[in-house]
């Protein structure tokens, strides 16, 4: 999620005024055919990971709860889910960054992952005065819509363990890989992209934080495997292109690497600096998950501070490349191409 230009400008440490935002569905939505973009018009949503149990893709996002001119002002974490793509169903928020007692706001980007019969659920939020700066946290659940508790009670990642970082956010965006053999990755970052191997009881880590050089790197990682090739998806920056982040990717033959750059698969995100992706396989085909500013919802147009998740059909060309996304206000409701 974020922040590059604007949060050097703007002191992290506090963001603008909060406004209390009080939802009311009776306002002005945008509707959209099923499958449709965006994909949620109840909220505005944020910094989607998508998750398969069985039958069924979760979707998480952060509620973007922005009034008037605030850039970034998030309370809590939602989950909708899907057993066709095409129609969703809310389950209401799962946790609030103060849930997480050594935490004081900031529900910024999160995923869960699932083993041994529990959820696992990685967030980014500010730690309180102990430990200043953004800091992931690790809760967990029983079920994939919550509640989910604090599995801890303190970060798994703090601003203090990463001081080569060039600022106070730098631990953000954290995202969750299991391999077939048991081992758990974590992979987060903004500026620099870290990664540390999780002890199996996935609230610890197990070595050194380590990380992985990625041009034009700024944030929002997402790890996936198609194949025997493992994906490294992120929030890039070339301003050539443009002055918004783009999403870029990286394969390797392992999480360790050696990684190779394979270049931008999307543009920026209408109405909104950050892009953040999600890359999974539901019944048997790709999406591409992730959000733009392009909802007006009770007369609160989208932007930066007041985001929309959507979803578009991925295709990988015959050598494993990922073919460059469209972004569609049709999304999944049309058929995928042969």
């Amino acid at each position: 999620m974020i922040r590059s230009g604007w949060m050097r400008a703007c002191a992290v440490a506090g963001v603008s005024a909060i406004a209390v935002y009080a939802m009311s569905f009776s306002g002005s939505v945008q509707a959209a055919p099923k499958g449709g973009n965006p994909l949620f018009t109840d909220a505005f949503t944020a910094d989607p990971a998508a998750l398969v149990v069985k039958d069924t893709l979760y979707l998480y996002v952060g509620h973007d709860q922005a009034t008037g001119d605030e850039m970034f002002t998030m309370r809590e974490w939602l989950v909708y889910s899907t057993r066709d793509m095409k129609t969703w169903q809310a389950h209401g928020p799962i946790m609030k960054a103060t849930d997480f007692k050594w935490a004081i706001r900031d529900s910024w980007a999160s995923q869960v992952v699932e083993r041994n019969g529990k959820f696992w659920f990685y967030a980014a939020v500010e730690h309180d005065k102990t430990h200043p700066g953004k800091a992931i946290g690790v809760a967990v659940s029983d079920s994939p819509t919550g509640p989910f508790v604090d599995a801890r009670g303190s970060a798994l990642i703090s601003n203090d363990m990463t001081p080569q970082g060039p600022h106070t956010w730098d631990d953000i965006d954290p995202t969750v890989y299991i391999e077939d053999d048991g081992t758990a990755w974590l992979i987060w970052g903004n500026a620099n992209c870290y990664y540390a191997r999780l002890k199996p009881n996935m609230t610890e880590l197990d070595g050194p934080i380590q990380q992985i050089p990625l041009p034009k790197y700024v944030e929002g990682p997402w790890i996936h495997k198609h194949g025997q090739t493992y994906y490294l998806t992120y929030a890039s920056m070339d301003k050539a292109v443009s002055n918004d982040e783009l999403i870029s990717y990286a394969t390797a033959p392992s999480i360790t690497g050696p990684w190779t750059y394979r270049g931008e698969i999307s543009g920026p995100a209408e109405n909104s600096f950050t892009i953040h992706p999600a890359i999974v396989e539901f019944k048997g085909q790709p999406y591409f998950f992730y959000h733009n500013g392009k909802l007006t919802l009770n007369g609160e147009k989208g932007g930066l501070g007041r985001r929309a998740v959507a979803v578009e059909h991925l295709y990988y060309n015959a050598d494993g490349t990922i073919k460059p996304i469209v972004h569609t206000t049709e999304g999944v409701s049309v058929p995928r191409q042969k």
